[in-house]
Parts: structure tokens; sequence; C-alpha cells
């Protein structure tokens, strides 16, 4: 439905385990001053009473709608999500997330900027926060715009390979016609990174907001979010898109080539540094692909000036002495935790 002259806009909420903080998240939905929202909650199979609360948060907000499904993880959850929306726009929040109030309709207000210039399959971000589970603030991952800004497409491509503008599709708006033609890839984590990318293709561009209006929980465990001291699957496949990058996206827009350089080297430096020393050797396929591809672009990243000075040297030294590198590396990393824990006393 519509309600004064103002488009429906559908919110997919993936849903696993998530009983702990499920109902704030969906109270900052439901108070959002844009109340012409049907908000998705998608359980992926989740083993806690997460289903339940959605089930009777339903009872009491005829705007919110259940779906359930089997584990499949977050990218199959919005997909469903995605195929039931009704709406004219679909937004994303992730389930142990905040939003401020105003959220949907600062990204409304711009989806309508978009619209009055004649642009159909464009993007609207709002700019994020990031904080740990005490809420204690923690630094930005994407400084916002001082000003409401159009990036086209391949600038915007560029800007997620030097880390200056946001991958995350929870802090978007995107016509829903748009969206319901590039679903998620499902099976690998990243996929609001390899999305996005898959989308240059056809897109307007994105219109960057300078307001803040979403604020990401850091919690340990997280899958998605890297932790210090784990190894995730995350640094595995977020090189697999780096290849994409390299390998296709350069082919159709050789200014992308530089970027796509730095970045391949930068999430190996990345996975260099977090792959546990007992799995850096020739047993490991992806390891030895890994190193191969830092061998192979030795002098290249020498005069990459995108990296620093700091990334450099690490890259060579974990280029020529891999597994000394790392040894080292943690010993200094213990002690520099062991002063801090000391210190803080």
């Amino acid at each position: 439905m519509e309600t004064d002259n103002r488009p429906l806009v559908s919110v997919v909420v993936p849903v696993y385990n998530a009983e702990g903080f499920l109902k704030d998240t969906v109270q900052t939905i439901e108070e959002q001053t844009l109340k012409n929202l049907e908000i998705l909650l998608v359980d992926d199979g989740s083993k806690d009473e997460s289903l339940r609360i959605c089930r009777e948060l339903a009872k009491e907000d005829v705007r919110i709608k259940v779906f359930h499904k089997e584990n499949g993880g977050a990218a199959s959850a919005r997909n469903l999500g995605i195929r039931n929306a009704r709406g004219s726009f679909i937004g994303f929040v992730d389930s142990d997330d905040r939003i401020e109030k105003t959220m949907y309709e600062d990204l409304l207000r711009g989806a309508k900027v978009m619209e009055d210039e004649g642009k159909e399959n464009f993007i609207v971000q709002i700019g994020r926060r990031e904080v740990n589970e005490k809420g204690e603030a923690l630094p930005d991952v994407v400084i916002p715009p001082v000003e409401d800004t159009f990036v086209p497409a391949i600038s915007f491509a560029e800007s997620l390979l030097l880390y200056t503008g946001d991958a995350s599709f929870c802090t978007s708006l995107v016509p829903a016609g748009y969206m319901k033609q590039h679903l998620f890839p499902e099976g690998i984590t990243g996929e609001d990174f390899r999305l996005l990318m898959e989308m240059v293709d056809t897109m307007d561009g994105v219109y960057r907001l300078s307001a803040r209006g979403y604020t990401v929980v850091h919690r340990k465990g997280s899958v998605t979010r890297r932790q210090a001291g784990s190894f995730s699957r995350v640094y595995r496949d977020i090189i697999v898109h780096a290849d994409f990058v390299e390998q296709e996206m350069v082919r159709k827009y050789p200014e992308l080539q530089a970027s796509a350089l730095r970045f391949g080297l930068y999430e190996r430096l990345d996975y260099m540094l977090h792959v546990p020393v007992k799995d850096m050797n020739r047993g490991n396929a992806f390891y030895t692909q890994v190193v191969a591809y830092l061998r192979k672009n030795f002098f290249k990243m020498l005069s990459c000036e995108n990296l620093t000075a700091k990334n450099k040297g690490y890259l060579v030294l974990l280029t020529l002495h891999p597994r000394l590198t790392r040894k080292v590396h943690w010993a200094l990393r213990g002690k520099k935790i062991l002063k801090e824990e000391a210190a803080s006393r």
C-alpha cells in the first residue's frame, strides 16, 4: 500500500540465531519516521528462539512479514526477502545492528533526487557508525562526504577497491525493479562487494548522503566481520572477488587496473597475516596460489602508489620469507598485547 504519497519501502532482515538483539534491531526499524514500510524478517534456520521472536513481533506490527527457510546463509535469506518484497524500494538491515529514526526518510529523499534526474538504476547510501558490543565508538570504516554527492558507477567501483567507499547494502536503498534483477551470490562471504561490482555494468551511479543513519555493531564471533587473532573464510573469499575484478572487470574498464592491483595485493597481505602458520605449506593449494601471485607481482608491488611503505615492507618479507615473517610478526604482536594489558591494570 502507499500512504502520504510516499512509496512503500521493503526492509529485508536476515535472521540467524539473533535472539539476544533481534527485538532491539526491529524496534529501530518500527520507529522510523517513514511509516510506509514492510519489514521482512527471514529466519535462516535459526537454532535458538529467533523464529518464535519473529512471529511474536509480527503479531504486534502488521507491517512485519515472517519467512522461514533452511539455513543457507545471509545471502540466500536476503534473496528470499527480495523475491517477496512488494515495495517500490528495498533496503537491508542486519539483525544485530541499529538504524537512526530518519534513515529511510533520508534515503527516500535521496532516491527522489535521482528519479528527478531521470535515473532508474541507482543506489542511495547513507553514512554509518561503528561501535562495539558495549556501544563504544570504533574508528570509521568509511567517512561520509561533507555534502550529498553523486558518484558515477566506475568511480564508485574504484572507491571500493581503495576502501574509501561503502560496500554494504545495509546502508543503501535500491529501486525494487533494479534490485530484483541482481540477487546476492550465495555460498560465499563478501557478497555485498561482489554484487556491487557485478552491478557496475548497469548502474547509473551511487548517491551518497552526508548524514549518518546506520550503526554497525561489531560482535565477537561474527562470520562477516574480521576478528583479530582469528582466521575467517572472509580472508579467502575476498581474494576470489579480487581475482574477479582483475580478470573480468579490468578487461572492460582498464581505468580500474591500478586500483584492482592494489586491492589484490592488499587482500593477499591480509590473508598472509592471518592464515595459520601450520597451513603455510605446499599442501595448501590456496596458500601456494597466494604466494605465486605475490611473486609474480613482486616488482609491481614496489611501485604501487596506493600501498603504504609499511604495506610494501610486509609484502616483500611475506613474499620472500613467509613463515619466518609470520612467526616474528606474531611474537612482536604478542609482546604488544601483553604490554597494553599491563598498562591497563
